[in-house]
């Protein structure tokens, strides 16, 4: 649907780049097959060309979680806590400088923003790096990764989050999902285009309100998958925002070859309001 004719409905988004996740307890997740949904991985290592671009000069600052994995953190300048606070997930490529940049703006506007580094270290910079980056990540120690960085915003003495929300993009929106799934005291989750689950019962344990922004020109995730997903999601009982541009896979990301400016800012637009609305209140 184009930017214009958008539909906003109210249900629950979810969004996995790696498949679906598990039934049962909330930080159970399964293995899946394929790490590029619906298209073949040469299809879908083709959405993806990382420019050269310069990332801003990033302002936060590493921290070390509870279970050994390092993290960028960007407070809001002068700020103290309590803050509302986002836990940050990076596309496929890695934690990179460019999501740093992300993670600073979401501090300019005053979250505190932890981005997670669910690839140990390593970035990609090719398309074949990346996916073998994304299939050598372990599921359930992402999991303790994202549990360990929602602890660490609750109870650093700095942020003391009275709210907390997740945002990824592309592998990161899947797992944006994921962490809805697995913490319950999450009170927002932003998917950019991860691969939706279809399944209300898999849906069900999140009690976050969502937002799925998705491009209907994403051959990994078409329009039909949208659809199915919205339905899913309504029948879950959870409010969420799913918000679709005439735009391709990546198109929210400043450093990728299909960056769509005018997509991107109205999608920032709403995930800036969705988050006000949800974290801030």
């Amino acid at each position: 649907m184009r930017p214009d004719m958008k539909r906003l409905t109210w249900v629950l988004a979810a969004a996995l780049m790696l498949g679906a996740c598990a039934t049962g307890k909330p930080a159970e997740v399964s293995r899946t097959p394929s790490a590029t949904g619906a298209v073949s991985e040469e299809e879908f290592k083709a959405m993806h060309t990382l420019r050269k671009d310069a990332a801003p000069e990033r302002k936060g600052q590493q921290v070390e979680l509870s279970d050994g994995s390092k993290a960028y953190l960007s407070l809001p300048p002068n700020a103290k806590g309590p803050l509302p606070a986002i836990i940050v997930i990076h596309e496929w490529w890695g934690l990179n400088e460019h999501v740093q940049a992300w993670t600073d703006r979401l501090a300019a506007e005053g979250y505190a923003a932890l981005a997670v580094d669910l690839y140990h270290g390593k970035v990609g910079t090719t398309p074949d790096e990346a996916l073998a980056l994304v299939k050598q990540v372990d599921d359930d120690q992402a999991t303790k990764t994202l549990l360990a960085a929602h602890a660490f915003l609750k109870g650093d003495p700095r942020i003391q989050a009275p709210r907390t929300g997740s945002i990824g993009w592309c592998f990161g929106g899947g797992w944006s999902l994921r962490t809805a799934m697995a913490i319950p005291e999450l009170s927002a989750a932003v998917i950019y285009y991860g691969h939706p689950v279809t399944d209300p019962q898999q849906l069900s344990t999140i009690k976050a309100q969502v937002l799925g922004i998705f491009g209907t020109k994403d051959k990994s995730i078409p329009p039909e998958t949208v659809q199915a997903f919205e339905k899913a999601l309504e029948e879950a009982g959870v409010r969420s925002r799913i918000v679709e541009y005439d735009a391709d896979h990546a198109f929210a990301n400043p450093s990728g070859a299909r960056y769509d400016e005018r997509a991107a800012a109205s999608a920032w637009a709403e995930t800036s309001a969705f988050l006000a609305r949800t974290l801030k209140r």
